[in-house]
């Protein structure tokens, strides 16, 4: 595993005068050539060779200027050997035999596909996520894989897949995190094992977040009418208690204040009266008993 060996490199406005007197000097050669041809018999060849070899070493010393814009970096390497990492912004100047990569260290977006995976009770469910991560250790990304971006990409990926099997889609058992009950929990969850699976590619995970969430089409319609019966039975079993509670108000309140005596069937069809007013789906109609609770 070869780390990040950060170096300095030379401004590159200090060497631009060298470079200057390189082609200065390149045109008076030839300048000199051109006159001096025409006044002797012949031309003066070594001028010609001097002007062209002074040409090759400025065009030489000109192809070390490289620049560098904020959050990028530039791997140096000299003959395949690890020289170093220049993170220095502006115009620089390396050695012209080395060969400069660039590497830019911005925070970038991941949007992933929507995956069709199982959750932990075996129900298909589609997931996807958006991740954020920048390049940290420019060695790491460059020698330690081989294309990080492509590395970052399978591995999201794959994480998302293994994070969808580790919990439940919803309604878990008491206490247990689900996948949409507990977002921010997964999402940290989904960041760590991201961490993990990308720190030998020298890349770092800022944020992951879910951003789809829902049963696969094939089981999406039996998921809602499961989903409606519950949140029925919960809303019943409110009302119930609800009723239940109002009945042994009425109950107490009429026996505190005396208002009626009621022996056990009195009690008993009080009750069901109340329970089937409280609990009905449907307006209860008024009816007149003229008689007694007996005829």
């Amino acid at each position: 595993m070869i780390r990040e060996k950060l170096i300095l490199v030379r401004n590159g406005w200090t060497v631009l005068p060298v470079a200057s007197l390189l082609f200065l000097a390149v045109i008076g050669l030839f300048g000199w050539f051109v006159y001096t041809a025409g006044k002797l018999n012949g031309p003066n060849l070594y001028l010609l060779v001097g002007a062209l070899l002074t040409l090759a070493l400025a065009l030489f010393v000109c192809n070390g200027f490289f620049t560098l814009q904020p959050n990028e970096a530039r791997v140096l390497l000299l003959f395949g050997a690890y020289r170093g990492t220049v993170r220095t912004s502006g115009w620089n100047w390396t050695n012209p035999l080395n060969t400069k990569l660039r590497i830019s260290l911005r925070s970038r977006n991941l949007e992933g596909d929507r995956l069709k995976v199982n959750d932990k009770r075996g129900n298909p469910v589609e997931i996807a996520a958006v991740v954020v991560w920048r390049v940290q250790d420019t060695a790491q990304a460059v020698f330690d894989v081989d294309d990080y971006e492509a590395y970052v990409r399978v591995q999201s990926e794959s994480a998302v897949r293994h994070l969808a099997t580790l919990y439940v889609y919803d309604h878990g058992e008491e206490h247990e995190m689900t996948l949409r009950g507990g977002l921010d929990e997964v999402a940290a969850a989904l960041q760590r094992e991201l961490l993990e699976r990308v720190t030998k590619a020298g890349v770092l995970i800022e944020e992951a977040r879910l951003t789809h969430l829902a049963y696969a089409p094939e089981v999406a319609g039996l998921m809602l009418r499961r989903q409606q019966a519950e949140a029925i039975i919960d809303a019943r079993q409110k009302i119930v208690q609800g009723a239940v509670g109002m009945v042994q108000m009425a109950l107490r309140d009429l026996a505190e204040n005396k208002v009626l005596e009621f022996d056990e069937d009195r009690k008993a069809a009080m009750v069901s009266n109340l329970l089937v007013v409280l609990c009905g789906d449907h307006d209860v109609q008024p009816v007149i008993n003229a008689g007694t609770l007996y005829t």
